[in-house]
């Protein structure tokens, strides 16, 4: 069963304290809306250097030459 550590700092008196459901759904619904979370950033970082590659290509310019213009 997963646990939860609570430290008192001011007695340094430590607790290890079994997780009840509703803390272990809300882990577990926090672990699976980061990894949609991740997977959907990816997506739109695949989908901008797509995009970027299509552009370059489209005005015929190398990605260091695109760099020079920003300078």
């Amino acid at each position: 069963m997963p646990t939860k550590v609570i430290v008192d700092c001011s007695t340094g008196e430590v607790q290890e304290i079994e997780l009840t459901a509703e803390e272990i759904k809300a882990q577990a619904d926090a672990v699976a809306k980061a990894e949609v979370d991740r997977k959907a950033q990816e997506v739109i970082a695949e989908a901008k250097t797509k995009a970027k590659t299509e552009l370059l290509k489209k005005l015929g310019i190398t990605e260091a030459e695109a760099e020079l213009l920003n300078a």
